[in-house]
């Protein structure tokens, strides 16, 4: 599902972009007196933030072509402008690039014609506001914890209520491991590198927040027959202590939509009351959904994208049938299958970033890596939802970090 205005955004891409490197030739003035060395590493810190300065706006507004490709293109001018000829430009941050690395080896000159060998370099990264979650979909919301171990608010109220009915059953059950970060699942996964036992950081469900590992071996039997009571599944026929919630779609506990029904502030009027009603409805935060159909259609009930999608939701005539939506230029009905559709996404994926991607490039393609997809579309449109939800939509979040 995608709708956008490809030229519009092109030619807001391009202002952006001459107004970026046109700013980084002024600020490159001022090194000339600093020292050849000095000068150098301003042309690799100010080539650095135009590279990630232009993947923010091909983020907020997509356009034709290799968005990689771009910046690395941005980079590499904007530090010859500012008397670097000799810039490597590496852009890094997995599916969701969002590191631009660059590496000047311009020789510095000396008194007598003769050069030495030089190496500068310098890295920017960027970022959405605070509190956003990540696009691989790793909670960032607040936790509680159980017997020492962080979980999503509702994972734990939803472990109480099948704990205490475990303890009527004369079993105490036990938290072996609860809520993971990408960066604890990387030390894990070095230390046993069996993607069988223990999934790539990225791709561990541990990360949403919703998943339990539980004990002793004694309450498996009961866990299989109870847990689904309580919105647990077991995730894999081979672990029987692994299970995840899935009860709750609701998009509040994965860090947004902090005031029920808050809209931004781009909802036209007319919109307002579906959207709340819908979100409402189908427990999903009402500024996801806005910010979705920003990024679909811009609130246009009669869009039609080149692939085929159609209305301000950006259904495609399948999907539609499948959520009983008969009209897809029915902006009301729309925006109620949308929300429907998102519930379903986001109580299968329990993520944010990836039920918005599974929304954007099909279910099947985030199930099977557990992740954001790399698919350039697809990376953008996660992103500029996760932007303009987080209200970052005003500016980029671009800082030097090495």
């Amino acid at each position: 599902m995608s709708g956008s205005s490809p030229g519009q955004a092109s030619l807001l891409m391009v202002a952006a972009l001459l107004g970026l490197v046109t700013g980084a030739l002024g600020l490159g003035m001022v090194a000339k007196g600093l020292g050849a060395r000095a000068g150098l590493q301003q042309a690799a810190d100010l080539a650095a933030l135009a590279g990630a300065r232009a993947l923010y706006e091909q983020r907020m507004r997509p356009a034709p072509g290799d968005p990689l490709a771009r910046a690395r293109g941005l980079a590499r001018e904007t530090a010859r402008r500012n008397g670097a000829s000799r810039a490597a430009v590496a852009i890094s941050g997995g599916a969701l690039a969002d590191r631009v690395r660059v590496t000047v080896t311009d020789p510095i000159r000396v008194p007598g014609g003769g050069a030495v060998a030089s190496r500068v370099s310098a890295e920017a990264q960027l970022g959405l506001a605070v509190g956003a979650p990540t696009g691989d979909g790793e909670y960032r919301g607040p936790f509680a914890v159980r017997q020492g171990k962080p979980m999503r608010p509702d994972t734990a109220i939803a472990f109480d209520l099948m704990s205490a009915a475990a303890r009527r059953d004369g079993l105490s059950l036990v938290i072996a491991s609860a809520w993971r970060s990408n960066a604890e699942q990387a030390r894990l996964f070095a230390a046993h590198p069996d993607p069988r036992w223990v999934a790539p950081p990225g791709r561990s469900l541990h990360r949403l927040g919703t998943e339990l590992d539980l004990g002793p071996p004694s309450a498996y039997g009961w866990l299989a027959r109870n847990a689904r009571r309580y919105g647990f599944v077991q995730r894999y026929g081979w672990e029987p202590w692994h299970y995840g919630l899935v009860r709750n779609a609701g998009s509040r506990s994965v860090g947004f939509a902090p005031v029920e029904g808050a809209l931004p502030a781009f909802v036209p009027a007319r919109y307002a009351t579906a959207i709340r009603r819908a979100a409402s409805r189908w427990s999903v935060g009402a500024a996801v959904l806005a910010a979705q159909l920003k990024a679909e259609s811009d609130f246009n009930p009669r869009e039609r994208s080149p692939a085929g999608a159609l209305g301000i939701a950006q259904f495609m005539p399948e999907t539609a049938r499948g959520y009983g939506l008969r009209d897809p230029f029915d902006p009301e009905a729309s925006i109620d299958a949308q929300a429907h559709y998102m519930h379903d996404l986001l109580r299968r994926f329990g993520s944010v970033p990836l039920a918005l991607a599974a929304y954007n490039a099909g279910a099947g393609r985030v199930a099977a890596c557990g992740c954001v997809p790399p698919i350039p579309e697809t990376q953008a449109y996660v992103a500029r939802i996760l932007a303009l939800v987080s209200g970052s939509g005003t500016g980029p979040v671009v800082r030097l970090v090495g």
